[in-house]
C-alpha cells in the first residue's frame, strides 16, 4: 500500500484538509491516512463507517468499491452524463440501499 503514488496521495489530500478545513497537519495527515485506509479496504470488501453528514448529524454507512459487489453499470441509462471529478468528495456504493452514495473525506469519523 506505501507506493510513491499511494504516498503522495495521502500528502495531496492532507494539504487540502490544511488548506481548506482549517485543520493542523497532524489532524490532516491522521485524515488523510483514514480516508486512504477506508478506500483500500472497501476495495476488497463491505466496511462499516462513520462520517459526520452536512447537517452535522452522524451516519452509520455501509459501502465498497469491490467489483465483486458492485453491481455493473447499465450504459443504456439516457440520462447519465460523465460528472467532473471531485477531489474533497469520496464516492462509495452503499450496499444497504444498493446506490451510489458519497460523503466529504474531511468529515470522515471512523471505520469499524
Amino acid at each position: 500500500m506505501k507506493t510513491k503514488e499511494t504516498l503522495k496521495g495521502i500528502m495531496s489530500l492532507a494539504w487540502q484538509f490544511v488548506k481548506k478545513n482549517g485543520y493542523t497537519m497532524s489532524e490532516a495527515l491522521k485524515a488523510a491516512w483514514a480516508n486512504a485506509k477506508l478506500i483500500a479496504k472497501m476495495k476488497t470488501g463491505i466496511v462499516k463507517f462513520y462520517f459526520l453528514k452536512v447537517d452535522g448529524s452522524k451516519r452509520e454507512a455501509y459501502g465498497t468499491l469491490s467489483d465483486k459487489i458492485v453491481p455493473e453499470f447499465e450504459a443504456q441509462q439516457p440520462d447519465y452524463k460523465e460528472k467532473k471529478k471531485n477531489d474533497t468528495v469520496q464516492t462509495y456504493y452503499d450496499t444497504e440501499v444498493s446506490a451510489w452514495r458519497c460523503f466529504k473525506k474531511a468529515n470522515l469519523i471512523s471505520i469499524a
